[in-house]
């Protein structure tokens, strides 16, 4: 059962289980007529648990002590889902895109929606490499070496003011590490801050071998075990995650704050769950700047 409580200046959904005479609450989301919200206190009753998002000020002093603000990439850090364009490359794009929207918006696991869509795909090594190279000259126009034309606006603005505040940037994609370390590279992001899906090659012809499974982003539930990994690694206090999607929301926890971006598209989903809803990189930068 689903109860919805509809006060005025917020929408409370619990759902109510019961078992063995006892009943259990868990928020599902909480959005408050101001739209701020993060990791806040636990209310704990005989019955019921509710954790209460906090306040304006509470976003404000997070994003301002953070020691780590990780970005999802496809429709986030990029204006375009990137295996979404490989397919088109490939000429089979309206049925992985159906996939992709499927995947983002929580309806099937990522993990079988990442396998179905490159079983489709097929992409050899030299489908990339010709990808990445028609995509440059496509964007530019020429063989430019100004690649800031993939950002989104005001991505390249907000990465400099998190450098700036000596803020630590990762970069988590469940997209594909080819496709995306060119990007971490503009946004003078190291390597070994990308955590995202590697595509295996035939040695003997390059052709496509499928997906490394230990990559923590090949799967459900991947982008949370990357931030765990991370915090227990480093000790990071507040971690903020910003991304799209539905695998982006699952990262809090163990994120203290998740920013939803809805500036290429927008998801029903995110834009109710998330803590924080933008649609524009520019009003994270005044949150910081505060």
């Amino acid at each position: 059962e689903v109860v919805s409580l509809l006060p005025p200046s917020s929408i409370i959904m619990l759902r109510v289980a019961l078992r063995r005479n006892l009943f259990k609450a868990h928020l599902i989301s909480f959005r408050s007529c101001s739209a701020v919200a993060a990791t806040a206190p636990t209310v704990v009753t005989d019955e019921i648990k509710v954790n209460v998002k906090p306040t304006e000020e509470d976003i404000v002093r997070i994003l301002r002590t953070c020691q780590a603000v990780c970005f999802d990439v496809d429709s986030t850090v990029i204006p375009e889902e990137g295996i979404d364009e490989l397919a088109a490359f490939k000429g089979v794009g309206d049925a992985v895109a159906d996939l992709t929207r499927k995947a983002m918006g929580g309806q099937v696991l990522f993990q079988d929606a990442l396998a179905a869509r490159l079983d489709l795909i097929q992409p050899s090594k030299s489908d990339i490499t010709t990808y990445l190279e028609q995509r440059d000259k496509l964007a530019t126009g020429s063989s430019s070496s100004d690649k800031t034309h993939r950002l989104t606006p005001g991505v390249q603005s907000l990465v400099n003011k998190l450098h700036a505040k000596g803020k630590i940037v990762y970069l988590i994609s469940g997209g594909f590490r080819q496709m995306i370390e060119p990007i971490a590279d503009i946004l003078d992001i190291p390597i070994h801050r990308v955590y995202a899906n590697n595509l295996l090659f035939d040695a003997s012809n390059g052709k496509f071998a499928g997906f490394d499974p230990k990559e923590l982003t090949s799967r459900d539930g991947g982008k949370p075990a990357v931030l765990k990994k991370l915090i227990d690694a480093h000790g990071y206090g507040p971690v903020v995650m910003i991304g799209d999607g539905v695998t982006d929301m699952q990262a809090k926890p163990p994120a203290d704050l998740f920013i939803g971006f809805g500036g290429v598209v927008t998801r029903e989903e995110v834009r109710i769950g998330a803590d924080l809803f933008v649609t524009d990189f520019k009003a994270i930068e005044d949150l910081l700047d505060r």
